[in-house]
């Protein structure tokens, strides 16, 4: 039996079904792939347009720009639902919940009726470009720098660990229009990458992950029109990174909560069939405790992150929420699926076991999005 967790406070009708919607897609285009994206470090280019045809892209984008009208509310359903699938390759998050609300929120209104539409219906898959190689999470020193020139911008620079890298039509780069500003000379600046200069490096070997296309990108003298610009301005670029970020690291939250929530399913199931001593290793006493304070940080990191979402619907959530929200969930998904994986036993190391999966992915939730040293900085400004 999986774990009896009450109905998240944020739920409707509508959503139930579209999560059933996104349950029986996932189940059909994603789930029975995963070694061979696992093996290919991509998904497959048409999983993108199948979802597009079933209205599963840019759920929380208006329908004046092709997205399905709805909230934050309808992204978090079909993250959970990806997380319990046990599919990581998908970038969706990303897409949907990250790289179309840039452009929601700054593109010029001709820009977002180009590119919004194509987002939704799949024929453009987004990226968004802010780490380098020797920067991490110190957004303020990028060195990919963009010059004025006429009515174009020309980039140069190098990008890493980019989600989405390979199969990328459009990305959101972060590069610097004023080098000698710090964070104020920060701009964000779209790039198609069919454009002349642009080349994608190679797509990264990780530990975990091993399905999604994260790639190296390059900018050689890459000339993009002015109007791709965010904002009205040069150097708002940092003021837009904080401000989307918390849903960025909200999104992290949630597929954290969800796959705590599979990995107990899983364990649960594994360890009331499997028998060891002449009897289901559940029986056991640390079976028992362990699965015990499993499921209790399970409740425990569900009311958390339901508090956080209703926030967030309210346009409540801030920054240190959003933190404290990517912290706790993600420190305590770690310690839960490697428990998990303890119970398991040798299988619990084999890559054919979802289990062994999932401690593989969910090691880098501790680092992308911020890490959680980062997130501790932030909470500990408000204190």
């Amino acid at each position: 039996m999986p774990l009896q967790l009450p109905k998240s406070s944020w739920s409707t009708t509508e959503l139930e079904d579209l999560r059933e919607l996104a349950r029986s897609f996932l189940q059909k285009e994603a789930v029975p792939h995963q070694e061979r994206w696992a093996a290919e470090k991509k998904a497959d280019r048409e999983l993108w347009t199948k979802a597009g045809e079933v209205g599963l892209l840019c759920l929380s984008i208006p329908e004046e720009y092709g997205g399905g009208g709805g909230t934050f509310a309808h992204e978090a359903v079909l993250y959970e639902e990806q997380a319990r699938a046990g599919d990581s390759a998908w970038g969706v998050t990303v897409h949907n919940g990250i790289v179309a609300h840039y452009l929601l929120a700054y593109a010029a209104e001709e820009k977002k009726r180009e590119w919004l539409p194509k987002l939704a219906s799949g024929e453009m898959v987004g990226a968004i470009a802010m780490t380098e190689p020797g920067t991490g999470s110190d957004l303020q020193n990028i060195k990919t720098r963009a010059v004025r020139d006429g009515d174009h911008y020309v980039l140069n620079g190098a990008k890493t660990f980019i989600t989405n890298g390979f199969h990328a039509d459009l990305v959101v780069v972060a590069c610097k229009t004023d080098p000698d500003a710090g964070a104020q000379g920060v701009s964000l600046i779209v790039v198609e990458t069919d454009t002349p200069g642009f080349r994608r490096g190679r797509v990264l070997d990780k530990v975990g992950m091993k399905g999604q296309d994260t790639a190296e990108l390059f900018f050689d003298d890459v000339r993009v029109p002015a109007a791709n610009l965010l904002g009205d301005a040069e150097g708002q670029g940092f003021i837009q990174l904080m401000l989307q970020l918390p849903q960025e690291r909200l999104i992290i939250a949630v597929t954290a909560v969800a796959g705590l929530e599979a990995a107990v399913d899983l364990t649960l199931e594994y360890t009331k069939e499997r028998t060891a001593f002449g009897r289901p290793i559940f029986s056991f006493q640390n079976t028992k405790f362990t699965l015990a304070e499993a499921a209790t940080e399970a409740a425990v990191a569900r009311a958390f992150l339901d508090q956080c979402i209703e926030r967030h619907l309210r346009g409540e959530l801030d920054v240190q929420g959003a933190a404290m929200a990517k912290l706790w969930t993600t420190e305590r998904v770690n310690k839960v699926i490697d428990d998990c994986v303890q119970l398991f036993g040798g299988y619990g190391y084999m890559t054919e076991y979802p289990i062994a999966r999932a401690w593989a992915d969910v090691r880098i939730s501790r680092i992308f999005g911020g890490t959680s040293e980062i997130m501790k900085e932030i909470i500990s400004r408000s204190l």
